[in-house]
């Protein structure tokens, strides 16, 4: 378990399931996340996720708990890692709406940041959100994250198309923000 000011990550359990298909059913977070057609999650889906956690050898998840409550709140995790050239791509959301806006995300975008870079020796740390998840964007500026590159008219969603950020935190960058 690793922990930050509000946050723990820790390891999935079996009982979060319910709740995180629940979370990735809410259209306003699935709207957030999802660069295809948002189209509804089943239990069994999630299930079945949660069940390949055992045999990824590309990736770790962490479950998000509040540490004055203990509730599971959301999820982050390093989707794909690329060991020769020391990089990862990852991802976050809070679930429960109630965390909006209230640094949670931020405390455990920390937390994982600090992980990946004095646990896994990595060079850069990835990641892409959408220019509307203006909330999401601060966040990741607030843990040092820099825009590298914005893939224009990438999403359609609602009716039109949004560009699409591609940003990065270098771990000498981080370091020097660190000290």
């Amino acid at each position: 378990m690793y922990y930050g000011e509000k946050v723990k990550l820790r390891a999935y359990k079996r009982e979060d399931i319910k709740l995180a298909c629940e979370y990735m059913n809410d259209s306003e977070l699935k709207r957030l996340l999802v660069n295809k057609i948002p189209y509804p999650m089943i239990l069994e889906q999630e299930e079945k996720w949660f069940e390949s956690l055992l045999d990824l050898k590309d990736s770790y998840n962490f479950a998000i708990e509040d540490l004055e409550t203990g509730k599971y709140i959301g999820g982050c995790g390093i989707n794909k890692i690329n060991w020769l050239n020391r990089s990862v791509i990852i991802g976050i959301f809070i679930g429960d709406k109630d965390y909006w806006g209230r640094g949670y995300g931020t405390d455990a975008v920390k937390v994982l940041v600090k992980f990946i870079f004095e646990q896994m020796n990595i060079n850069k740390i990835k990641l892409n959100v959408f220019s509307f998840n203006k909330r999401a964007i601060r966040c990741y500026e607030k843990c040092g994250f820099q825009v590298e590159g914005i893939f224009k008219d990438e999403l359609f969603r609602d009716g039109q198309y949004y560009d699409d950020y591609a940003m990065a935190i270098f771990f000498e960058d981080w370091k020097k923000a660190n000290k």
